[in-house]
């Protein structure tokens, strides 16, 4: 059974930059408190640590 990732973004988007924003779209996040599950995958895992401050990541297993 693969792991994932509950991901819900905690903080606006409204000051950071324009790539943070697309990773944050990217994810699949669109308004604030809005959770997603996402693989837990490399590519994944980037994308998470470059906008880590705007989330809350919970491990599932």
């Amino acid at each position: 059974m693969a792991k994932s990732f509950t991901v819900k973004l905690k903080r606006s988007t409204i000051s950071c930059s324009e790539d943070q924003i697309r990773t944050v779209r990217a994810l699949g996040l669109r308004k604030v408190n809005s959770t997603v599950e996402v693989s837990d995958n490399s590519a994944n895992r980037g994308q998470l640590n470059k906008v880590q401050h705007l989330l809350e990541i919970t491990v599932k297993k």
